[in-house]
């Protein structure tokens, strides 16, 4: 599949998705960076470390961590067959794209993992999730990183309070609004364009074949989030970083 996009047309799109994805969400690239930082300590002194990066999309992360950490073994997973074209001729020969359903039935056999893993992290869709899914992919997780590992959601996680959330939100908004250039793409403008593209037409008609993927929030609050983690047997939950109502959440593996 995509067998008609080159090198060079998948980094000008995956250019584009970045541009647009980094004035939607304010502090962005720094929430990668803490991100980076996690996954460097859990995996300091380890031989062979593993990461699981879900939802990865184009790879934006994964290509970060593995710049980062070249001796990474990274699996990147997302069922959005458009997006994981485009990072497999990005950056297939150095990160290990999966093509499935995260929560679907048997999503973590897919992974074919050889061993426990030391981080799994997510910034784009865990959120999506409905809460006895994303219970069940948290608890999966757990089974999945060895004693000590971390599971990073760094992702939006608004506050319980509806004030204070609302607040958070609101800053968030002002900070990307004053990233934004004029007329810049946006996520909708990126998708539309790139239906139209002739090198993305295969990746396309499977990706309407597949059916939309569910889009939205789950809508679960911070606390909640944390609430089923530690319901999915993790010993010490809490925030690292936050930017307007995107939180880093970290979730400990008890040893």
């Amino acid at each position: 599949m995509g067998e008609d996009l080159s090198a060079a047309a998948a980094k000008g799109w995956a250019v584009r998705w970045e541009l647009q994805r980094e004035q939607r969400e304010a502090g962005r690239e720094e929430r990668f960076t803490v991100v980076g930082d996690l996954v460097e300590l859990v995996t300091d002194g380890h031989d062979r470390p593993a990461v699981l990066d879900l939802g990865c999309g184009t790879g934006s992360l994964a290509a970060r961590l593995k710049r980062r950490m070249p001796a990474l073994d990274i699996v990147a997973a997302d069922a959005d067959p458009v997006l994981l074209g485009l990072g497999r001729r990005m950056h297939g020969t150095r990160v290990r794209f999966v093509d499935t359903v995260i929560g679907g039935i048997g999503w973590q056999d897919e992974l074919e993992l050889d061993r426990p893993l030391d981080a799994a992290v997510s910034t784009t869709m865990l959120h999506r999730l409905p809460e006895r899914v994303l219970l069940e992919v948290y608890g999966r997780l757990h089974t999945l990183l060895r004693p000590g590992g971390l599971l990073v959601n760094a992702g939006r996680l608004p506050q319980e309070d509806a004030a204070v959330a609302e607040l958070a939100g609101e800053v968030g908004s002002r900070l990307a609004e004053r990233r934004r250039m004029p007329g810049g793409e946006d996520w909708s403008s990126w998708w539309d364009a790139a239906a139209e593209a002739p090198e993305l037409a295969r990746l396309f008609a499977e990706r309407r074949r597949r059916g939309a993927a569910p889009a939205g929030d789950n809508g679960l609050s911070l606390a909640r989030h944390v609430d089923l983690l530690q319901k999915a047997g993790f010993a010490a939950v809490g925030t690292v970083w936050q930017c307007g109502d995107r939180c880093v959440l970290v979730a400990v593996r008890g040893e």
